[in-house]
């Protein structure tokens, strides 16, 4: 079993080549579930769906998030009667978010929910919320705190980051069978090329999860989300800068301390820092080879660990 931590594109990219080269059977995505919110009375599950979407062929590769056959007269119409339009929810994508909320309100739970998702639409190997109970991630600015979908959609992650706080996590339950993935003694645990901060502390910090990690005797490998001190998308350098850290590979190794046993990064990155073993590998993921051969990279630095 390899259990690899992700957050959404780019541990997406990642978690669709592993899917690749393993049997179903032998891959479990933990998926972060700090981003998630409430928007227009519906349960918005932002990294769960991007995994879901792209391990089954439905991702939109330009906008990076949502599905490719996507129609949007739901949210052209909601604009033009004045509505929130500010977080677009396609048409198609609406109805998973419909249907997510009416299952929660009946008692099922988020994995449950995400579970019968992902075999409908064709997905081999596991997705799993890295706990039932919410978890919500929040950005403190010179403003005081934002809720994070309103720091990084409505406002587009201007305003500085100061500080971070994962609400709920201090009180959130494990997913169980995350849990006892880890108790059965993986093959490894992946640490998906996502932001550190708002994709992988989130899982980090519900209680157990580090620890069973740390317990499982498995290699623990991260690939850093991190290029030539750019982050190919999203906010994650300009996270590092904004709180006093020059964003680079070593950085985001860094974040995860002694967890890590090994560290993939791209070859020409200073690694004079990183106190785990490095292997070097193209870490960019345009297109599906792209994704096979670093997965099989990753695969394979794990194995040298043991």
């Amino acid at each position: 079993m390899i259990v690899a931590l992700s957050g959404g594109i780019g541990g997406a990219k990642l978690a669709l080549g592993l899917s690749q080269v393993l049997p179903p059977e032998e891959l479990l995505v933990v998926a972060n579930t700090g981003d998630d919110f409430e928007h227009l009375g519906l349960a918005i599950c932002p990294d769960i769906d991007t995994l879901s979407y792209t391990l089954a062929g439905l991702d939109n590769p330009v906008l990076g998030w949502g599905r490719h056959d996507e129609s949007w007269a739901f949210m052209e119409t909601l604009g033009a009667l004045g509505g929130p339009d500010w977080f677009r929810l396609g048409d198609r994508d609406l109805a998973l978010h419909v249907l997510r909320t009416h299952r929660l309100r009946g008692g099922e739970t988020l994995s449950a929910i995400t579970d019968d998702v992902r075999r409908r639409m064709g997905i081999g190997s596991r997705i799993l919320p890295m706990s039932d109970d919410p978890v919500r991630t929040r950005i403190r600015s010179d403003d005081g705190w934002i809720d994070f979908q309103d720091w990084f959609v409505w406002q587009r992650a201007a305003p500085v980051v100061r500080a971070l706080d994962f609400a709920g996590a201090a009180t959130a339950r494990p997913q169980p069978e995350v849990l006892a993935a880890l108790h059965a003694g993986p093959r490894a645990v992946v640490i998906c090329p996502s932001n550190p901060f708002i994709s992988i502390e989130p899982i980090l910090a519900v209680p157990g999860i580090r620890d069973a990690i740390a317990a499982s005797g498995a290699p623990v490998i991260a690939v850093s989300p991190i290029i030539a001190g750019q982050a190919v998308k999203g906010p994650t350098a300009k996270m590092f800068s904004e709180l006093g850290v020059v964003p680079s590979a070593a950085a985001a190794a860094a974040r995860y301390g002694d967890l890590l046993a090994g560290y993939v990064m791209e070859e020409g990155d200073d690694a004079s820092d990183i106190a785990p073993r490095v292997f070097r590998a193209a870490t960019l993921m345009r297109t599906l080879d792209d994704k096979v051969a670093l997965a099989r990279a990753v695969l394979a630095a794990a194995d040298a660990l043991w």
